[in-house]
């Protein structure tokens, strides 16, 4: 198990700076939370698509604020096992059910809590959220998706670094008789 999954924790929503951060200052803020799960990292240009798109809102004075960074957290995460016609249909499902730090901070706590049940530090999965709806359900599947993929990928590079060691010596019977 690495260790870092061991600490990983994303910021919620009210720890994310709201003081309007540039765009290579959002890119540097993200990719250090994210770097534990073996995840490419979020480029500015990554970050300049996005808006383009219009799965983010543009940056107002050319700086992004916390419902943005809280939005290109998910999009990092979620990119690694859904389409990003499917991020923007699960974003307008969270648009007419919950407000964006309610919806943020139920993923990192789901996040957290599938990554530390698969991982092996807990024995129980948590119960996070009080309803049972169908869009809780999508979220819950794209974060069980996601932390199946980092959790086989830690595997295969744990087992490819393990062949990669040199093999130890056998020891030699002796001569004792």
């Amino acid at each position: 198990m690495p260790v870092s999954i061991e600490h990983f924790r994303l910021p919620r929503y009210r720890e994310i700076p709201d003081v309007g951060l540039y765009l290579d200052q959002t890119v540097k803020y993200i990719n250090p939370f994210l770097a534990p799960l073996g995840f490419a990292e979020i480029t500015p240009s990554m970050v300049s698509n996005y808006v383009k798109k219009g799965y983010i809102s543009n940056p107002v004075r050319k700086q992004y604020s916390a419902d943005q960074i809280a939005s290109l957290f998910f999009i990092a995460i979620a990119k690694n096992v859904v389409s990003m016609e499917n991020i923007a249909r699960l974003f307008d499902m969270q648009e007419n059910s919950y407000s964006r730090p309610v919806a943020y901070d139920y993923f990192c706590g789901e996040l957290e809590n599938m990554l530390n049940y698969t991982f092996g530090l807990t024995d129980e999965i948590e119960d996070i959220g009080t309803t049972d709806t169908e869009q809780r359900k999508i979220l819950q599947s794209v974060i069980i998706a996601v932390v199946h993929i980092i959790y086989l990928t830690s595997q295969f590079d744990s087992y490819t670094q393990e062949q990669s060691k040199p093999a130890l010596p056998s020891p030699e019977k002796s001569d004792i008789s």
